[in-house]
């Protein structure tokens, strides 16, 4: 199966993703999963039998009990990137607050409405990019996404629920004034997200021919939204070093705004030119 299709820019992200991984892996990389990092320390002793010294100084414990040792580290931590960057002494801004984004599927028998992508123009009193038509890999169309505050960092579903992810989120002052600056459209978003037929509503802007018949729920995806203490999204990169020791060596990716898959290498590029200068390597 092709990565993208060069005529739409549709994109499949997992296979670019498993592409990647394999290229690292042949690099002499490792892909480790189910590591969930606890803390990240600088160690004070090298491993017992070790003949390298403390050349890999950073000592990452994950809770299951596991450890990895480092030279340098570099953390893209998505919807924990903020708890990670804590560990490092980092400061706690600015903070992650997740938002779900559910989407519709077009009927198969429907797909022939939406012909490429339809992108609507971002209305700036809003923080969010309005619905979406997507054509995907699998001929499939989506339509959406809404935004609402998911109860869980990882809450893909309507009912997941996490109670330290719920406090974090709801006792931020910078999610408290954004919701008061926003609150007549959150809960326009909410509304949309429980009842479909308002969600196409909002479709059939685009596309008058629409019908709620014609369409089916889907997936639901989760977003890393950076938010300061002032309630201003943030909209550009943010690097972050921890102190001490950890701040010459580790390095934290806080925020990443990105347009998509399609612009993972460019970022990438990005990335690695602010751990050169930064690290001196």
């Amino acid at each position: 199966m092709a990565l993208d299709s060069p005529y739409t820019g549709i994109v499949d992200w997992q296979l670019v993703a498993l592409t990647y991984g394999k290229d690292f892996q042949e690099a002499g990389g490792t892909v480790m999963t189910d590591f969930e990092a606890s803390d990240i320390t600088v160690a004070t002793e090298s491993p017992s039998g070790s003949t390298e010294g403390l050349q890999y100084p950073i000592l990452i414990k994950s809770s299951q009990g596991n450890e990895v040792r480092c030279r340098f580290v570099l953390a893209c931590g998505g919807l924990y990137s903020d708890r990670l960057s804590e560990m490092s002494g980092c400061s706690s801004e600015p903070r992650i607050v997740p938002f779900r984004g559910d989407y519709l599927v077009l009927k198969p028998e429907k797909n022939y409405l939406v012909r490429g992508n339809i992108y609507p123009v971002p209305n700036p009193r809003f923080p969010f990019l309005g619905v979406h038509f997507t054509p995907r890999m699998d001929g499939s169309v989506w339509l959406g996404p809404n935004a609402v505050l998911a109860f869980k960092r990882e809450g893909y579903k309507l009912y997941d629920f996490d109670t330290q992810d719920f406090i974090n989120a709801l006792s931020y002052r910078g999610l408290q004034r954004l919701v008061m600056k926003n609150i007549v459209y959150g809960m326009g978003e909410m509304y949309r997200g429980v009842f479909t037929s308002a969600q196409v509503k909002i479709l059939q802007k685009f596309i008058p021919e629409l019908s709620p018949s014609d369409v089916l729920r889907g997936p639901s995806g989760v977003r890393a939204l950076a938010l300061d203490a002032e309630g201003n999204l943030v909209d550009d990169f943010v690097f972050d070093c921890g102190k001490g020791e950890l701040g010459s060596r580790v390095l934290h990716v806080r925020n990443a705004p990105s347009p998509a898959a399609s612009s993972s290498l460019a970022i990438a590029e990005m990335i690695a030119d602010e751990l050169e200068k930064r690290f001196q390597l």
